[in-house]
Parts: structure tokens; C-alpha cells; sequence
């Protein structure tokens, strides 16, 4: 391997939501603080304590490059993962075979992950299995369409990606050490480029009812008011599907081939709190020291950068006042100026495909100069009082963007951006 370490840049995004399919519209709407989340139409809701989601609206797989056999077969993690992937990389104008090839299949390399993978399809199938214990009807489909594995792997077949494939599981911070682990192969050598992020499609009545007899998710009726990140009245997370897909390149094979550059991916860290499960480490250390080796990545520089960061931000009351802390730890006195925001306030809780949508999110704060909201902020929680956008978009001129997940059993990422400068 190279000695080297090379640099590495965005020249592709995608993104399935329930504020978009598609980078602009999700943009758009992140920035107008409108919210993806709605009554659940897509199954009945009657006995399930929680009837409100992010579910994903409009959308059509054969629009991404999908054709009917391959949808009926697969689960919709795999499709909104395939969705996204098709996005970004057409969006990049990479090709590994045919007459436009541009990169040596072994150097495009596929790394998406799925916190949970096919649940749905395991939920059916179970099912099955419960009133037949035979096992006779069990589809053979069943474990090529359920382990989590497979969406990386049919993304691969896809774009004839042969170089390293890796499904990261590590719940909602899935999608954010993808891209950071990513971003560390192509530094290295491994690869030119990478197809990075996660998918998930976790909303289904079991999903909903362990979350909600975990404690974990809010119990509010009002759709649009229910997400309260940071907020004194906050009662836990609503929870969302849907994908994010970056593709990471390796600077001087981006610019040999004149592709268009998003953002410079400059830092990452990856710890883990040790602590408990579910809860975050309430020190708010571990994840402190994650965000700190992506800063020190980063060249962050104090008096001179303008800092934007994504907040994980779910709206549990542990995970906000532990995250608030950590800032303050990773920071200092700082953590005060930098400009803050949760888009799980409208996208709700995608796990592990957030870390990635929540990427898209930091590279367009940097890009145009807007700060997307945390909406429903309307009564601040004390103990969180830094600056978390309420209500409304602002501009700054970001020169540093860092997007952190935060994921059950303690796995903590932090991924930074800035702008691309030759």
C-alpha cells in the first residue's frame, strides 16, 4: 500500500426520505423546515400504541434504475438502498464497464450498511413459520432477501463495483462509519473510489412496538409536533426509514476524469461510550473524544473556522443533554459558536441510514451557507443551551461541517466536510 495518504472528496449524492427522494427536494424542504413525519397509512395502526412515522412517500423503484422481478423479490431496505446508490452514482458519472468506463472495477468499492436489514421481510416470514412450523411456505427468497448484507451486495452487482464490499452494523451510527471507513480505504489505498452510506426500512408493527415498549419512542399524536429535538417537553424519538449514499473518491482520480467535487471529506472518529446498551455515556466523554480525532483530522483551527454541526440529536431526553455535554467536552468555550441543527426534526430517525442523509445535509450547509432548523424548538431545554437553530433557517458562511451518530451499544462517529479547495 501507499505511503501516502491520499485525499479524498464527494463527487455523488443520493438520498430516499420522507422530505424527498432526491438530494434537491430533500434539501429544499430541510431548509423550509417542513416535516416528513405523518400518520402510518401503510398498515394498520389500530392496536399499536404509536401511530406516527417517517414513512417514505412516492416512491417508485423502477424510477432508479429497478425492474419489477428484482422489486418483488427484495425488501424495501435493499430498494430505498439501491434508489439512493443509483442516485449518487449517476450523479458522480463514474463507470466501471462499457464504453464510458472510467475507474478499474477493483478500485470501486461498496460500503453500505443497515442497522437492523430486512425486517420486514423477516416479520413476514416469521409469521409464516409461527402458523406453519413445517416451514413449508417459507419463500426461498427468505435469508437473501433478510440479512443485512444484501443491499451492499445487489448495489455492487449494480454499478460492477469488485473491490472491497463492507456492511458496517452498527445501528444508528450505521451509515456515518461507513462513509468514515470508506474515507480511511480510499486514504490508504485500498480504493479510488467508494459507494457509501445505509438504508433502512425498520417501521413495521415490530419495530414500532419494541421501540415503543423500550421506552425509546414519543407517544404524541400531532404528527408535526411530535419530534421536539432539544426541547424541555421532548418525550423520545419518532422513527423514520429511507437511505443516504455517498460516493467518496480519491482526489487526483476525480479531477484526472473532471468530475464535479461536493465537499472535502477531511476527519473521522469512531469510539465507543462502554457504558450501557441503550443509554449514552451521560459523561458525554466518549463521544467527546470521538468528535475530537475528527476535529484533529480536520485542522480545526478556532480562530479561523466557522463551524456547522448536525447534531445527532433524537429527541430522547438522555441522548440530547449527553450530546449537549460532549460538544461542551470536544469544544470548549466554542461549542457556543457553533451554529446546530437537528433534521431528525423533520426526517425522524432513519437509524442507520441517518448518519449518511444527515451527511448530505452537513456537505449542502457548506455548499450554499444555510442552516437548516431544528424545528419545534419553542421551549429550549436549559441543560441543552447552545445554539440549535430553532424554528427557522439561518446563513453563515461555513468553512467546517461535522455531522455525529450516536447508536446503540455505544457506537459513536463523527464524519467532518469542507469545502473543496485544489
Amino acid at each position: 500500500m501507499e505511503d501516502k495518504i491520499r485525499r479524498v472528496v464527494v463527487t455523488g449524492m443520493g438520498v430516499i426520505s420522507s422530505v424527498g427522494n432526491d438530494v434537491n427536494t430533500f434539501w429544499n424542504n430541510l431548509i423550509n423546515g417542513v416535516c416528513g413525519i405523518d400518520y402510518i397509512k401503510e398498515f394498520p395502526t389500530d392496536d399499536l400504541e404509536v401511530k406516527i412515522a417517517g414513512k417514505i412517500k412516492d416512491f417508485d423503484p423502477l424510477q432508479f434504475g429497478m425492474d419489477k422481478p428484482f422489486v418483488r423479490k427484495q425488501d424495501k431496505f435493499t430498494q430505498y438502498g439501491m434508489a439512493a446508490a443509483w442516485q449518487a452514482m449517476n450523479d458522480s458519472g463514474l463507470h466501471s464497464e462499457g464504453e464510458n468506463k472510467n475507474i478499474d472495477p477493483f478500485r470501486l468499492g461498496t460500503y453500505v450498511g443497515s442497522g437492523i436489514g430486512g425486517f420486514e421481510t423477516q416479520y413476514r416470514e416469521t409469521a409464516k413459520m409461527i402458523e406453519d412450523p413445517s416451514g413449508r411456505w417459507i419463500s426461498p427468497n427468505f435469508i437473501p432477501t433478510m440479512i443485512s448484507n444484501i443491499a451492499a451486495g445487489h448495489i455492487a452487482i449494480k454499478h460492477h463495483a469488485q473491490g472491497p464490499c463492507l456492511d458496517i452494523v452498527t445501528a444508528c451510527a450505521t451509515s456515518s462509519h461507513c462513509i468514515g471507513e470508506a474515507l480511511r480505504a480510499i486514504r490508504h489505498g485500498y480504493a479510488d473510489a467508494i459507494i457509501a452510506g445505509g438504508c433502512e426500512n425498520a417501521t413495521i408493527p415490530l419495530g414500532i412496538a419494541g421501540f415503543a415498549n423500550a421506552k425509546a419512542l414519543t407517544h404524541d399524536s400531532d404528527p408535526k409536533h411530535a419530534c421536539l429535538p432539544f426541547n424541555l417537553n421532548r418525550k423520545g424519538f419518532v422513527m423514520g426509514d429511507g437511505a443516504g449514499v455517498l460516493v467518496l473518491e480519491e482526489l487526483e482520480h476525480a479531477k484526472q476524469r473532471g468530475a464535479k467535487i461536493y465537499a472535502e471529506m477531511v476527519g473521522y472518529g469512531n469510539t465507543c461510550d462502554a457504558y450501557h446498551p441503550t443509554a449514552p455515556a451521560p459523561s458525554g466523554e466518549p463521544q467527546a473524544e470521538c468528535i475530537r480525532i475528527a476535529l484533529r483530522e480536520a485542522g480545526f483551527d478556532e480562530t479561523k473556522d466557522n463551524v456547522y454541526i448536525n447534531a445527532h440529536g433524537t429527541g430522547t431526553h438522555l441522548n440530547d443533554v449527553a450530546e449537549t455535554v460532549a460538544y461542551k467536552h470536544a469544544f470548549g468555550d466554542f461549542a457556543y459558536k457553533c451554529h446546530i441543527s437537528s433534521t431528525k426534526s423533520m426526517t425522524g430517525h432513519m437509524f442507520g441510514a441517518a448518519g449518511a442523509a444527515e451527511a448530505i445535509a452537513t456537505i449542502q450547509v457548506l455548499r450554499t451557507g444555510i442552516i437548516p432548523p431544528t424545528i419545534n424548538l419553542d421551549t429550549p431545554d436549559p441543560e441543552c443551551d447552545l445554539d440549535y437553530t430553532p424554528n427557522k433557517a439561518v446563513k453563515s458562511d461555513i468553512t467546517l461541517g461535522i455531522s455525529d451518530s450516536l447508536g446503540f451499544g455505544g457506537h459513536d462517529a463523527c464524519v467532518a466536510f469542507r469545502k473543496y479547495e485544489d
